[in-house]
């Protein structure tokens, strides 16, 4: 049995068929938060999360990329664990499921499960999603052949398979369910998965794959691969070390079973009923509690590329910065109702929450106490009515945040930090200490107001820790303090006496303007659209070869257009281009660049044109693709 102090808290981990979105994202963010609490109130935390990197989907996008899927998921990985990193997030392990352990013991946890007559071969016949990498029974779907969950096109299927008895053990997952009425919060998830699966007799699981190669063989029987979603859920006991043969690495003993699987609620199905079956097969102690988190969304609608409302992380932190996509992500987000977010809503919430309430009080109360009392503050005994007011609210705030974060509800914890600033700020309003400081007899009562101030930041800055740590530091950095722990913020009054605040406040956050803001994202073409994508066989169809211009003039009935001669080796063709705004002709003539050439002739304000330049444009500058030192006619592939 692990000790009570230690804590482990995992992710989905994230699937890698492409970048992820802020949808995504929002899962690392979310449990990240609820790590970093769990340290500081004393435990020994392993925070786990990862990449889930086999499948039939992950294999057709390597085909049409042409590269094997190992480099695909090498690159998107990467990716991720970048984006993660960048959002400051305080992983102990980052599992991959191509890790050779992992692998080796997804085959060993197969065989056990065949030599205790838990697997058999069959044929499945039915529904299966791609996208989802789900099968689904006729009487889980809403419309024929098309996907409760995503709304991708079904595939119906028939291949021979091994299947799971999950039917064998439906009665004792529903005894653990209704026993353990945390294991699967919130209420409202796990009512969803009663009616939903376990009212009805489960069907076994068809748990292995023949039509295609990219995941972990069966090591009795190679022509198949693992299912996907078996292999990705064995992770989280795989990444601690678990051994099929009872040789457990040190830390499978230290905090298994987890404290908690963060996972998005549309996924909650394959942990609430696949997992927990499969450790009862394997005799292996259940988790103790599974969160389905809501979904975050655009403008109303859950992300889509065919919608054009996906946003992603990195182009949210050019413009925001890492703490205020963090804050927007943990406070947008409820407890058990999807999420709503909008440019127009995230740059309202940086401008009241972060700049206005939070910025703003910090910047005033640094200011005051550095201009009235050369930064330090001496005093804090003087007290009146007014303050008591707000020193209970800082007590309850300490009291409100530990037991929201205990019940996972980050959202409402932040609010009432965020309330306790406000209050802060109204505190400043109703003692005008502005008034006080011309009263030579109120100076001490001055600076028991600053006192009460710096010790609500400070104790609104640690809570904060969690939730926005860049943030937090730079707020504790002004008041000079060491006083971080949450043991500090228990009771009020432990800002220390004689501290000098920094000289001179940093400002945390810039009110942004909304038209200008909203400038900065806009794009000439913002996304593409499910429907204008090509496949591998169209694309290899161009003709891309290295090219010298050697020669141009001005189109004579268009005043941005070049006709420019281009030597492609084997013969010299026209090209009309649009490249008057950015490049003189004079720049052009030499340059080495690559034309598509097999285009159809087009007729351009009366000038014949037989290929295309390749260029990249941002909002305002055009880059030529340009191929230096390679011979006129070179194919690209």
């Amino acid at each position: 049995m692990k000790p009570d102090k230690n804590y482990y808290i995992t992710t989905a981990i994230a699937y890698t068929s492409a970048k992820p979105h802020i949808g995504n994202v929002y899962e690392i963010v979310l449990t990240d938060s609820i790590a970093r609490f769990k340290r500081a109130q004393g435990y020994n935390v392993y925070f786990q999360t990862g990449t889930d990197e086999h499948g039939q989907k992950i294999e057709e996008y390597a085909k049409n990329a042409g590269r094997t899927p190992k480099e695909h998921v090498d690159e998107i990985s990467s990716i991720i664990r970048n984006i993660f990193d960048d959002m400051n997030i305080s992983y102990d392990h980052f599992i991959r499921t191509t890790d050779e352990y992992h692998k080796e013991q997804v085959q060993k946890v197969f065989k056990k499960l065949l030599d205790k007559g838990d697997l058999y071969k069959g044929v499945y016949e039915g529904w299966y999603c791609q996208s989802c990498e789900a099968y689904y029974s006729e009487v889980q779907l809403e419309e024929e052949g098309i996907c409760p969950v995503c709304g991708a096109q079904l595939i119906f299927q028939e291949e021979e398979s091994y299947f799971f008895k999950l039917s064998e053990y439906q009665d004792r997952l529903i005894k653990h369910i209704e026993a353990n009425p945390e294991f699967i919060q919130p209420e409202s998830r796990k009512n969803e998965m009663i009616q939903n699966f376990l009212k009805e007799p489960l069907y076994d699981l068809a748990v292995t794959r023949t039509s295609f190669e990219w995941g972990i063989p069966v090591e009795f029987d190679e022509k198949h691969i693992v299912y996907v979603w078996i292999d990705a859920l064995i992770n989280y006991i795989t990444g601690l070390g678990f051994d099929i043969d009872g040789n457990h690495g040190e830390k499978f003993n230290e905090f298994w079973p987890a404290d908690v699987h963060v996972i998005g609620k549309d996924i909650l199905r394959f942990h609430t009923i696949y997992w927990p079956i499969l450790l009862m097969a394997l005799d292996i102690e259940l988790p103790k509690q599974i969160f389905g988190h809501p979904w975050l969304l655009v403008n109303d609608g859950k992300m889509s590329k065919s919608k054009g409302n996906v946003l992603y992380t990195d182009e949210l932190v050019d413009v925001f910065g890492v703490d205020a996509v963090r804050y927007i992500m943990l406070r947008e987000m409820p407890f058990e109702r999807d999420g709503h977010i909008s440019y127009e809503s995230m740059i309202e919430r940086i401008n009241t929450d972060l700049a206005n309430i939070t910025g703003n009080l910090v910047n005033r109360t640094i200011a005051m106490t550095n201009k009235y009392f050369d930064g330090v503050i001496s005093v804090n005994d003087v007290y009146e009515e007014i303050d008591r007011e707000l020193i209970e609210m800082a007590e309850q705030t300490t009291k409100k945040v530990i037991e929201s974060m205990n019940n996972l509800r980050v959202q409402d914890a932040i609010k009432h930090i965020i309330e306790l600033f406000r209050r802060s700020n109204k505190y400043i309003d109703e003692t005008t200490p502005w008034v006080l400081a011309k009263d030579e007899s109120k100076q001490d009562r001055l600076q028991t107001v600053l006192y009460n101030l710096l010790e609500s930041i400070r104790i609104g800055a640690v809570l904060l820790q969690s939730f926005i740590p860049e943030t937090a530091d730079k707020i504790l950095n002004q008041l000079n303090t060491d006083q971080r722990s949450m043991d500090s913020v228990m009771q009020f009054g432990q800002y220390p006496l004689n501290n000098r605040v920094i000289e001179k406040p940093e400002v945390l956050f810039k009110r942004l303007d909304i038209e200008e803001t909203l400038k900065l994202f806009e794009k000439e073409e913002p996304f593409i659209k499910e429907d204008d994508m090509i496949s591998f066989e169209e694309f290899s169809k161009l003709d891309m070869r290295t090219g010298k211009i050697i020669s141009g003039e001005k189109h004579p009935n268009a005043d941005k257009l070049y006709v420019l001669k281009v030597d492609i080796g084997e013969t010299i063709i026209q090209v009309v281009s649009g490249l008057v705004d950015h490049f003189e002709l004079k720049d052009l003539i030499g340059k080495e660049v690559v034309v598509v050439v097999n285009l159809k002739p087009a007729n351009l304000r009366g000038v014949e044109s037989n290929g295309m330049i390749l260029a990249a444009k941002d909002n305002k500058k055009m880059t030529l693709v340009t191929a230096p030192n390679v011979v006129a006619g070179t194919k690209l592939s």
